[in-house]
């Protein structure tokens, strides 16, 4: 095994041996998954279905799962086997979903559920066209009482305790959520020794708000993680234009992406594509190719990604070997037809395979 992986792998392996909890909130969706070819093959079928008065169209690969940002990130986080606590919004339902999703951690997740409506979203990952574009995903959502999540879901005792302790904290899916700038301020202000990192979700209808409330809690925040689409409409926001242009930029674009967001902010940019993720601080910048991979999943690419991130940050890792990390679990993710998340020998292996 090569020196940087045995250090990567040391340096998480150590760190677990005194972690306290990394606290995720506060998106939990059933999600339906439905697996299509082109987007032209696809609506022509809806459109010769509307012509002659609506009927089945068959033969869809579908697959149900749990989804949500927080919660893929939270059990990201378990699989590559840190300690993690959820708090969340459902039903029964998604309560018994959940305790059999995350049984199999025993005690390194805690899950706290306020009563509730989750979110539902059906997914169609597609191809643009016929020709082998690459694959995107768009999702339909009923983000349910996760639109609803402030403060007073995480008031009691025990929660301000977990915040207290918690090694990180992450605020995940604002955009869908109406009081996130208010969970925001109170889960940060409730854990002052953690890190602070915000994935933001597609805010395109939310996008000057979210602008705002990055000036004001950017002395709270510690890393903000986005994809292009993100990095996008933050940079045409901030007056920076589009700073990705869609399916043709180059790596060198993404690391000066993050580095003209994190200047603006004045907060830390972490920015992952299907070319390969960037940092920047506002000084130094560093980008890492992605990985290729045989695209067998698609959503929830990113919250694994993002779990990933964390844990390396929490590690001490440096901004190569952090993003090495991430780009590797996320790979590892995108080629499962199971949409399981890796565990930390996994990607491990998958590092040692490349040489990185």
């Amino acid at each position: 095994m090569e020196k940087g992986i045995m250090n990567i792998s040391s340096a998480i392996k150590n760190y677990y041996s005194y972690m306290n909890q990394i606290v995720t909130m506060p998106d939990f969706f059933l999600d339906r998954i439905l697996m299509l070819e082109s987007q032209n093959g696809f609506f022509q079928s809806m459109v010769n279905k509307i012509r002659v008065g609506g009927g089945s169209i068959r033969g869809i690969p579908t697959v149900d799962r749990k989804g949500g940002n927080a919660a893929n990130i939270a059990y990201s986080i378990a699989n590559l086997g840190g300690r993690v606590a959820f708090f969340t919004v459902g039903d029964r339902i998604a309560k018994s979903v959940i305790e059999n999703t995350f049984q199999k951690f025993g005690e390194n997740v805690e899950v706290m559920i306020a009563e509730g409506q989750q979110g539902k979203t059906t997914s169609m990952e597609l191809y643009e066209n016929a020709e082998g574009d690459p694959r995107v995903n768009v999702m339909l959502s009923d983000v349910g009482d996760n639109a609803d999540f402030g403060k007073g879901r995480i008031n009691t005792h025990n929660h301000i305790n977990i915040l207290n302790r918690a090694d990180a904290v992450i605020v995940a899916n604002w955009a869908s959520n109406l009081k996130g700038t208010e969970l925001m301020k109170f889960a940060f202000e409730s854990s002052p020794k953690a890190l602070h990192f915000v994935d933001p979700a597609d805010f395109q209808l939310r996008k000057e708000e979210f602008v705002e409330i990055l000036a004001v809690l950017s002395n709270q925040i510690d890393v903000l993680s986005i994809n292009e689409n993100e990095c996008n409409t933050l940079g045409s926001s901030l007056g920076l234009g589009t700073l990705l242009p869609w399916q043709s930029y180059t790596r060198q674009e993404i690391k000066d992406a993050a580095l003209k967001l994190s200047k603006k902010t004045g907060i830390s940019i972490d920015i992952h594509t299907k070319l390969g993720s960037a940092w920047s601080n506002g000084k130094d910048s560093e980008i890492v190719p992605a990985i290729r991979s045989e695209i067998k999943t698609l959503t929830g690419a990113g919250d694994v990604w993002d779990a990933a991130d964390i844990i390396a940050y929490l590690s001490g890792l440096d901004p190569i070997d952090r993003l090495t990390f991430a780009n590797a679990a996320s790979s590892l993710y995108i080629r499962n037809q199971f949409a399981e998340s890796p565990t930390l020998e996994e990607v491990g292996e998958l590092l040692d395979r490349i040489n990185m």
